[in-house]
């Protein structure tokens, strides 16, 4: 009558099956309970045990009387189900770390670009350190108001790593008073900058783009709706990196960095001073 259900709640079909011959009869001894299951003694002992741990039987022994079962309250079964579903929800997490990878993974063995998809500060904090393994300059689109403004403390992180590991950057920013005003005096030794003209310069777009290895990662910052993507596809980087490099050619250099710009190339090992992100 209950088997359904409690299987449901997180008993297996014989725990379940034993707790309802104690509630439908009360508590009786472990012979008597085998003979109204389909389950011989020792495995009857078996079962009682297990429920014993779960806090669903209670064993009662006498001197010189037969150990008896006593059924506890059903009560328990709301406690056995909010652990059911905190190990759910520790799963579910669990999976949303590596789903990511594991996607990634099966497309590229199936011939398919690798798709990553992440939400959250979390996720989008996993989508920009991804390229501090790059063996190659990253080449980067920011909004730097939007990084200030909605992610500073992962940025700052992301800054210091970036600066011990020495790898190279190249940004695209929107060229506004704000930006200069930010960029003024920032040490330029990892990073180098070049601003460009929005058609609209009033739009503030919340989201990036990072070129780096055989990566392209965005990620957005709007706080209603914060997602990060990495795709790993060598034919859809290189077009990107491309274009990239088509448009800094165009793009105007930060007062005192004129200096030219070789293409990029592997990392190589160089000062470690703080940049920007």
């Amino acid at each position: 009558m209950y088997e359904n259900t409690l299987t449901q709640i997180g008993l297996d079909g014989q725990q379940a099956l034993i707790y309802e011959v104690l509630l439908k009869n009360g508590p009786l001894p472990a012979s008597k309970i085998s003979q109204k299951s389909p389950f011989k003694r020792p495995l009857t002992y078996k079962i009682l045990e297990e429920l014993q741990d779960v806090g669903l039987v209670e064993k009662r022994e006498d001197p010189g009387k037969v150990a008896v079962f006593h059924p506890l309250h059903p009560q328990k079964l709301g406690e056995l189900l909010d652990e059911k579903i905190k190990k759910a929800e520790q799963a579910k997490y669990a999976l949303g770390s590596v789903i990511g990878q594991l996607t990634s993974d099966f497309n590229l063995i199936s011939g398919k670009p690798g798709v990553q998809f992440f939400e959250g500060p979390a996720g989008v904090e996993k989508v920009i350190f991804d390229n501090l393994t790059s063996k190659t300059e990253i080449l980067s689109y920011l909004d730097m108001g939007a990084l200030d403004k909605y992610i500073p403390e992962i940025n700052q992180r992301y800054i210091a790593a970036r600066k011990r590991l020495g790898i190279k950057k190249r940004n695209l920013v929107n060229d506004t008073p704000e930006n200069r005003e930010r960029l003024a005096g920032y040490h330029r030794d990892i990073t180098e900058v070049r601003l460009m003209k929005f058609a609209d310069s009033s739009i503030h777009f919340a989201s990036m783009i990072q070129i780096y290895d055989d990566k392209i990662s965005y990620f957005t910052l709007d706080p209603e709706r914060m997602i990060g993507v990495i795709i790993q596809d060598k034919n859809i980087v290189d077009m990107h990196r491309q274009l990239y490099l088509y448009t800094w050619q165009f793009a105007k250099p930060l007062p005192g960095q004129d200096t030219p710009t070789t293409p990029p190339t592997a990392i190589a090992a160089g000062p470690r001073t703080e940049s920007q992100a």
